[in-house]
C-alpha cells in the first residue's frame, strides 16, 4: 500500500481525547456566545466557540511538539496577547461612551477556558464558563438596581 504511506500514524485514543477536549471547549463557550448574540454584540454564537477551540488547539499542538517549558510559556503568552488583540477589536468608543468591554473580556476569558481544557483542567474551564455566563446575565440587572449613570453598562 504505497499510495497511503503519507498518512500519519493516527492513534485512536489520542484522536478521541483531542476530539473530546475540543468539543468540551466548544460546548462551554456556547452559553457565552449565546448571551452576546442575544444582546446583538459584535461577537456571538460563532465567535466564542471558535475562540475556545482555537485556544485549545494551539495548546494541544504546542504540547505535542514543544518540549521546552520556556517555549510553552512563550506560546501561552502569544495566545494571551492574540486574545487581547482580538478582544480589543470588540471595543468601540462612541462620543463619550465606550462599548464592548464585557464582550472583549469575555473573549479573553473564553480563550483562557479553551487553554484550561487543553491542559486538562476541566474544573477550571467549567468555573470560567459559568462565572463568565453568570456575570453577563446577572450583573447588568444588579448595576441597574444600583442606579449606574452609564447607560451602556446597563445593556452590556
Amino acid at each position: 500500500m504505497e499510495g497511503i504511506d503519507w498518512l500519519p500514524d493516527l492513534q485512536l485514543h489520542t484522536l478521541l481525547l483531542h476530539l473530546s477536549q475540543v468539543m468540551f471547549a466548544y460546548v462551554l463557550a456556547i452559553p457565552i456566545g449565546w448571551n452576546r448574540e442575544s444582546k446583538s454584540r459584535s461577537a456571538g454564537l460563532r465567535t466564542f466557540p471558535l475562540v475556545a477551540i482555537g485556544a485549545c488547539a494551539f495548546i494541544l499542538v504546542g504540547k505535542s511538539v514543544i518540549e521546552s517549558p520556556d517555549a510553552n510559556a512563550r506560546m501561552v503568552q502569544g495566545i494571551i496577547g492574540g486574545l487581547g488583540f482580538l478582544g480589543g477589536g470588540a471595543i468601540l468608543k462612541n462620543d463619550n461612551m465606550v462599548v464592548g468591554t464585557a464582550t472583549a473580556a469575555s473573549i479573553w476569558n473564553t480563550g483562557a477556558m479553551g487553554m484550561a481544557v487543553a491542559y486538562q483542567r476541566y474544573e477550571l474551564a467549567v468555573v470560567l464558563s459559568l462565572m463568565n455566563f453568570l456575570t453577563l446575565m446577572l450583573i447588568p440587572g444588579l448595576k441597574s438596581a444600583v442606579g449606574t449613570n452609564n447607560k451602556q453598562d446597563v445593556v452590556d
